[in-house]
This record gives structure tokens, sequence and C-alpha cells, in this order.
């Protein structure tokens, strides 16, 4: 038998090539497979790389970065924490919204921009679209259903619906909580706004007036006609920017970090912050479910609600005014009659009288005096005159649906009274 060199075979093993160069990092010594109850003798492993020396020392000596900049906390809780909050997906299923909207968005909508600056992470852009969107459906409902309001009084009531104070009530309703103060770890379910902090106005649908000093330090009197052309949507004068505002470019857009710098400090920041989030709540509906959702939850959350329009009218000379009405309508001049009276001799008379154009009793009213019964009577002849509606009538926004029928224009008077 011929004799096996050892010493020859161990030297052709460890001269032989590998057939596949090794790439990166290439394990030599296999452990060999034990049982769970035997203890591996000789289970080492080695590591080698083929990457040359020079690469390695540049890799060691590339700078990292600095440890400050990673532990920047951001102003506002990152999008993807909204997945995992109670609290937003409560309010969501309170709101009963559409599987269309995702947590993320409404998480945005309770990003208040004095909380968090930048326009891609705070409600500005929504609540713009929301407030635009709230303010139409609402002008079109008082204007259609009630024909013949006072340009005054359809201000008051435009914001007794879409106001900033009615809006801070519905999100109250709606069980919104607010948050002690703005930062990364609060929770996305919660109104995160910062008083300190200046915000977004959404009065952008009127004009600074030139003299709007004068009108706060005078007290002067503004018109209805320049009401209506230069005030806002409630016909509440806008506020002249301050000068750190003016020095910014006209070409800046308006919801941006940069017009965020400026001091719009408001007197209830709170109350502003609540509003702006019902506004945006309204943009994201029209942006992910359409206008006709949108237009239905308008209805049922804010078109809804009870307003006593006939305590908002103040009439400084009622028989004036209703004299000159009938003579506008070419009714027969009014005349007070005494329909009853009790006590005339007593500590508490009670008088009714009736206000009559010819034939044709137009309302009575009761006081203490004949006098200031004919007032009374007056005051109810002119809000049964103002507070007309000719019931359920279409809306000019029912015909922007494809199957609609062609639009019936609706009854508007010529206006109230200038007495």
């Amino acid at each position: 038998m011929k004799r096996i060199r050892l010493d020859r075979l161990s030297s052709q093993l460890l001269s032989t090539n590998p057939a596949r160069p090794a790439s990166g990092s290439t394990r030599i010594c296999r452990a060999t497979p034990t049982s769970k109850l035997q203890t591996p003798l000789c289970s080492q492993r080695r590591w080698q790389t083929t990457t040359s020396e020079a690469v390695l020392e540049d890799l060691h000596d590339t700078p990292e970065e600095p440890q400050e900049a990673r532990t920047i906390p951001l102003p506002s809780p990152p999008p993807d924490r909204a997945l995992s909050s109670a609290k937003l997906a409560a309010l969501h299923a309170r709101l009963s919204l559409s599987s269309k909207i995702p947590l993320q968005t409404l998480a945005r909508a309770l990003v208040d921009p004095s909380a968090d600056a930048h326009p891609r992470f705070n409600n500005a852009n929504l609540a713009f679209v929301g407030a635009a969107l709230l303010q139409y459906h609402t002008s079109e409902f008082l204007i259609t259903r009630y024909p013949r309001l006072p340009m005054a009084i359809l201000f008051a009531a435009m914001k007794g619906y879409a106001g900033a104070p009615a809006l801070h009530q519905i999100a109250r309703a709606w069980g919104v909580e607010e948050a002690a103060a703005p930062g990364e770890e609060v929770d996305p379910g919660l109104l995160q706004f910062s008083p300190d902090k200046p915000t977004v106005m959404m009065n952008k649908w009127g004009y600074v007036r030139g003299e709007s000093k004068e009108l706060l330090k005078y007290k002067w009197r503004r018109g209805l006609s320049s009401r209506v052309l230069y005030d806002d949507a409630f016909g509440e004068m806008v506020p002249k920017e301050s000068a750190k505002e003016e020095d910014i470019e006209d070409a800046t857009p308006e919801v941006s970090a940069a017009r965020n710098t400026k001091d719009v400090l408001v007197a209830d920041p709170a109350q502003n912050a609540h509003a702006n989030f019902v506004r945006a709540v309204i943009g994201a509906i029209y942006l992910h479910c359409g206008r006709d959702t949108a237009k239905t939850f308008v209805k049922a959350h804010v078109l809804s609600r009870k307003l006593d329009l006939e305590n908002l009218f103040e009439f400084k000379l009622p028989t004036r005014e209703l004299a000159l009405l009938c003579a506008r309508e070419n009714f027969e001049a009014p005349v007070a009659r005494l329909e009853s009276e009790t006590g005339r001799l007593s500590r508490t008379p009670v008088f009714v009288v009736g206000i009559y154009s010819g034939r044709d009793k137009l309302g009575e009213g009761a006081g203490p005096s004949l006098d200031a019964a004919r007032i009374a009577a007056s005051i109810k002849t002119l809000k049964s005159w103002y507070l007309y509606s000719p019931g359920d009538v279409g809306l000019p926004s029912d015909t922007l649906s494809e199957d609609a029928t062609p639009y019936k224009p609706a009854y508007v008077d010529i206006g109230e009274i200038i007495s």
C-alpha cells in the first residue's frame, strides 16, 4: 500500500484558490450542527473582507453628522404617529367621516399655524378652503330662506352661523381637547396652538381701509355700501397690517412660513384655533370626498343650529320706517288703532294696539301706554315683513351636480328702508 504524505496534501489544500472570489465578508469556518443538548465545542467564526485598507480608512475618517441636528424637536407631531392615536380615531368616528379621509389629514387639521409655521404641516390651506365653502353655503341659505333681510342683519346672521364664536362652540361640542403646549411629543388627537405666536387670519375677502386709524380712534360711522365693498364677509373692518408685514413682498404666498413670521396676534387664540379646525375639517371633506359631501356636512353641523333672528333687529324710528315701507310698496298709510285695554287707571295698565293699512291688519303689539303699544306694534309689523320666508326653495349650489335641473331664480327683495 502506498503511503499518503500529509504534509504535501496540506500544502496543496492551503494553496488552492476558491472558485468564486469573496466579495465583502466571507465566512471561513462553519460550525458543525449539534443538538440542543450538546454544546458546540468548536464554533469559532472568522470574518474577512476583500476591501482595501485605504478604503476602510476613508470610511472611518468620514465625518459624522452632528448629534444636535438629530435631536432638534419638531414643532408638531410627525404624520406617521396619527395612525396610532386613539383620540384621533375616536374623533374621526365621532364626526362620522368617510374612510376616504385619512387620519393624517385629520391630524393636520388639528395643527394651528401658531404651533407649526410650515404650510405643509398646519391647517392654514385647508381652513382657507373650508372658510370659502362655509361662507358660500351660509350666504345662499340665508338669502334664499329670508330674501328681505337687511344687510346689517344679514352680516350678523352670517357671523352667528359661520363666525369664530359659533365655530368655537361647534368644535367644543365635537369633543375637541386642547394641548397644553405644542410639540413633537403631543398626541396628534389634541388641538395644538400657541397663544404667544402669530397665526393666520381668515379675513382675506376684504380690503384695508385707508382711514382705518381714524375709524377706530374717532368711531366714525361706516355705511352699508362701504361695508359690502371693503369689509370682510361678516361686515367687520379688516385690520391694518403691521410694519413687518409691509416689508414682505407681495409675491410671497399668503400661506407660507415667511408670511407666518408677521405679528398677527388675535384677541382670543383658543377661539380662533377652534374655528380654524372646523374650517379645516370642511376643507378636508371637500378635498377627499367632493362638493356634495362637504355641503351635506355644513348643513348637518352648521346650518342646522337654531339662530333667533328676531333678536338681531334694532329699530330707532319704527313708526317712520313703517310709513316709508308702506309708501314704497304702494300700500295705504299705516294707522294705529286701539284694540283693547285693561287697567287704565291702575298701576299696571295694558294697551293692545293694531296697525292697519286700509282694511288689512299688518300687526299688533301690547304695552303699558298707548305710545309704547304703538311702537311695539310697528316693530312687530316690520319684523314680519323682513322675516318673510318662501320656504324651502332651490339653492344655486344644487345646480352644480351633473343631473341637476335648471335653476329657477329665487325671489330677493330690493332692500331695506333707509330712514
